[in-house]
């Protein structure tokens, strides 16, 4: 049987800011795909065609922006999808 990767999760001090800014569900809910992502990549993730190892996590509205390192998971910005790629 082959048992999925679990990934480490890294948060930036600017993807911490911008999380404490949302509201309490939102944070709830980014919260839980940041647990399917560190369990095996699962979730509705996209590379970034601009960068070799730069990704995207679609949750509802909002992007969470980060790279893959090995086995870690380095998240670098959470954003709405409006302005998550500028």
């Amino acid at each position: 049987m082959n048992v999925p990767m679990r990934y480490r999760l890294a948060i930036s001090d600017k993807a911490r800011e911008q999380l404490r800014a949302l509201p309490k569900e939102q944070r709830r809910q980014i919260g839980l795909r940041l647990e399917w992502l560190c369990d095996g990549l699962q979730g509705d993730i996209k590379k970034l065609s601009d960068t070799k190892n730069r990704y995207r996590l679609r949750v509802g509205s909002f992007r969470v922006l980060f790279t893959l390192e090995a086995e870690r998971v380095d998240v670098y910005a959470v954003r709405d999808r409006k302005e998550a790629y500028e």
